[in-house]
């Protein structure tokens, strides 16, 4: 079994903590980035006896997202959890009204393009082949919540979750399932410290751990999520039930 799983640079990211949910369960893994982080992370997880490889690529590209599928091969899982930002380019904050057309391309390429570009190049395989997992990692953001200054990212993620639904119907006749995991307050070392006291008001009072994360996208990845399909986990210890939160 094989996963790709992109946006997987960072070592205290949710994408690494997919990869090694996953090596957990026997995958062998190709993580994907834009940086040359990505290496080490293989590095890591070949170490400690587990088959990785690292690909830097742009996933914004189509060209550069089907050289790195003839560089991996056909994939059981794909984790499309690249999005938001990177090392390169961080993620914006900016009110509407001061977006330049620009930004909202940007903003909804890094995140919404990745995934329809990667799905598109390792989705096929898993229809022909009968059997393949996709999972969408989305965000609370968008689909159930809204922050000032990420009109573009909300309609990226949101864009994300109404293309698992669609894929799911599409897919799902060939033995294939496509489902979101959508987090809410993470911590990680992108964390900045206002999101690190938002996280303070969920009803676990903390923020979530990246393994959490990894641990939905990995049961959605396996084969007991098999009747699972369209749906979308929330991962956010409860704090969008919440109508007062301070």
């Amino acid at each position: 079994m094989t996963a790709v799983i992109t946006g997987a640079g960072a070592l205290d990211g949710i994408g690494m903590a997919c990869a090694r949910g996953l090596v957990a369960e026997g995958f062998d893994v190709h993580l994907v980035a834009t940086s040359d982080r990505i290496l080490d992370r293989a590095a890591e997880l070949r170490s400690e006896g587990h088959r990785a490889t690292g690909h830097l690529c742009d996933l914004t590209d189509g060209a550069a997202v089907l050289r790195l599928r003839q560089a991996t091969g056909p994939a059981t899982v794909l984790v499309n959890n690249a999005g938001m930002g990177n090392q390169s380019q961080p993620a914006l904050q900016r009110l509407f009204v001061d977006l330049a057309e620009a930004d909202w391309d940007r903003g909804i390429s890094v995140t919404l393009k990745t995934t329809f570009l990667a799905t598109r190049a390792y989705l096929p395989d898993m229809i022909a082949s009968g059997y393949g997992r996709v999972v969408n990692v989305a965000s609370v953001t968008g689909p159930c919540v809204a922050n000032p200054g990420e009109t573009a990212y909300s309609a990226a993620k949101a864009g994300m979750v109404g293309l698992t639904k669609a894929l799911a119907l599409e897919a799902g006749p060939h033995g294939v399932t496509v489902n979101a995991v959508a987090p809410g307050w993470i911590e990680t070392g992108a964390s900045t410290q206002d999101e690190r006291r938002a996280a303070t008001a969920t009803p676990p009072g903390r923020a979530g751990r990246p393994e959490e994360v990894a641990a939905a996208v990995v049961f959605l990845a396996s084969a007991k999520a098999s009747y699972i399909n369209g749906a979308m986990l929330v991962v956010d210890g409860g704090n969008i039930l919440q109508e007062r939160k301070a």
